[in-house]
């Protein structure tokens, strides 16, 4: 064994991935698209029939919606892409993505998955050891993952959201300490925007900005935001920071509110 392996018992943290590290999840996520594909190729009459090796070619690595419209190419069937709340019934590609979740959840409640046996036994032998203990994946299943397999209770926490930025190709070498990628946690949202400073009298804030203050302003009056890319939805929202200085070019104080993300839409970062 090298001899330059690092001390796990000695760290400070010890962050582990989720799929293909501590579960073979990647099993449950081909079962899930194959009790979808079948379905829609057989309601389609869509030929060839769906295989594993449309899995690898059309639907893994890829995003969610994008794997879908990827396979119906290779069939020469065009649909509708959607909006990303479209129900599970839908005939567009984001309903067919959003169906698939519908059949991971499905999988994971009627199969289980059962952790990497090595895995395991390192979890476990950094716990008892007091190492705290962390989960990062890019995946929104990774709570219900973890519950399926047993594991959520051996780590403090779990940070699930989606690939911000990939720095590295498959299968690249590394060395230690090289990043990788950039994960966004998206089930908090913070959104920031300026507010000039002669609205600033009529703006919710107490004179006092204390956190305490920020609450009862939060509760005092019903704050929304709004998305242009998922029309006719206000979505509730809570003031968390209001800047007591002014920003001297624009006269323009910020404002910090967050949101949690909304069911039955995804909002990211970025979005209008």
């Amino acid at each position: 064994m090298p001899e330059n392996l690092p001390d796990l018992l000695a760290a400070e943290g010890v962050l582990f991935d989720l799929d293909g590290v501590l579960t073979p999840t990647a099993e449950v996520h081909m079962r899930a698209w194959k009790a979808v594909f079948d379905d829609v190729f057989a309601e389609w009459g869509i030929t060839p029939a769906y295989t594993d090796a449309d899995y690898f070619d059309y639907v893994d690595g890829k995003k969610r919606y994008d794997g879908v419209a990827s396979l119906m190419h290779s069939r020469n069937v065009e649909i509708p892409w959607g909006e990303v709340d479209d129900p599970p019934s839908a005939d567009t590609i984001c309903g067919i993505g959003n169906r698939k979740n519908d059949a991971f959840a499905a999988e994971l409640r009627r199969d289980g998955i059962a952790p990497y046996p090595g895995s395991l036994a390192l979890v476990q032998r950094l716990h008892a050891a007091g190492v705290p203990l962390g989960v990062v994946s890019s995946s929104k299943n990774a709570e219900e993952v973890l519950a399926a397999a047993d594991l959520r209770s051996y780590f403090r926490i779990v940070v699930d959201g989606v690939v911000a930025e990939r720095m590295t190709e498959n299968f690249q070498d590394v060395v230690a300490k090289q990043p990788v990628l950039s994960l966004q946690n998206i089930s908090t949202l913070e959104i920031v925007f300026s507010v000039p400073d002669s609205d600033v009298q009529r703006a919710p804030v107490p004179s006092k900005i204390d956190m305490k203050g920020l609450a009862r302003a939060s509760e005092a009056f019903s704050l929304t935001a709004r998305c242009d890319a998922i029309p006719g939805r206000d979505f509730p929202v809570k003031l968390k920071e209001f800047g007591a200085q002014a920003d001297p070019g624009t006269k323009t104080y910020p404002v910090t509110v967050t949101m949690p993300q909304p069911e039955g839409a995804r909002v990211l970062p970025g979005m209008a």
